[in-house]
């Protein structure tokens, strides 16, 4: 059996951070509080989600929001928690920004949209290169997340009116990098790994995620 093991510490580029150890373990009759088997549109399942993330979550001082236009991060103030603000509403722009979320460290998550460098779409090829190069494992766990709660993932190269990349070699490398979180060759971060098992409890009886329900073909 594989099974998915969570990361201690953070590391994107050169960026090291670990995260608290003070994480919550709540009980499976905490974790659920409203049935997702019951709900039949993307409006519900998005305010179920908003309702579960800011409850498992509110140790970190973090909401996810839904957002009018793009999607953004914005750090914690003494006035508010900070905010994941993903995109129209729409469910899968959520969990993708819950995935940068969660690789980011301490300090990332201190800093407007995550410290991420980021060029709109119309990238040249060689930003397009750099682009995919940090999107790669935030679409593995992105795949992760969207498994867990039985929903189709696509990736995304984000360039519509730029040079597209070689989508290919991308959807080959975002696989690879989900097998190693099974092979342990690379381990999740803490807060993704806390994410997929609360979802897992609510979703799926408390079943993990097995790497045989993930296949390259699936990303075609």
């Amino acid at each position: 059996m594989h099974l998915l093991q969570p990361q201690l510490e953070v590391t994107t580029s050169s960026l090291v951070s670990t995260h608290s150890t003070s994480v919550p373990v709540l009980a499976p009759d905490q974790v659920q509080r409203s049935s997702w088997q019951k709900l039949t549109s993307e409006p519900e399942q998005v305010d179920w989600l908003i309702l579960h993330f800011n409850h498992w979550f509110s140790h970190h001082n973090v909401i996810l929001v839904k957002g009018d236009f793009e999607p953004e991060y914005f750090p914690a103030s003494a006035q508010q928690p900070a905010r994941i603000q993903f995109a129209h509403g729409f469910f899968n722009s959520a969990l993708h920004e819950i995935s940068h979320w969660s690789i980011a460290g301490e300090q990332r998550r201190q800093q407007p949209d995550l410290g991420y460098w980021y060029a709109p779409d119309g990238r040249s090829a060689e930003q397009q290169s750099l682009f995919e190069q940090v999107e790669i494992k935030p679409q593995a766990i992105e795949w992760l997340f969207a498994t867990a709660f039985g929903r189709k993932f696509r990736v995304s190269l984000d360039n519509l009116t730029g040079e597209g990349g070689n989508g290919q070699q991308f959807k080959d490398n975002v696989f690879a990098q989900v097998q190693r979180y099974f092979s342990g060759e690379a381990r999740l971060p803490r807060d993704a790994a806390l994410f997929i098992d609360y979802i897992c409890i609510c979703t799926r009886h408390g079943q993990p995620l097995q790497l045989d329900e993930f296949k390259r073909e699936d990303l075609d």
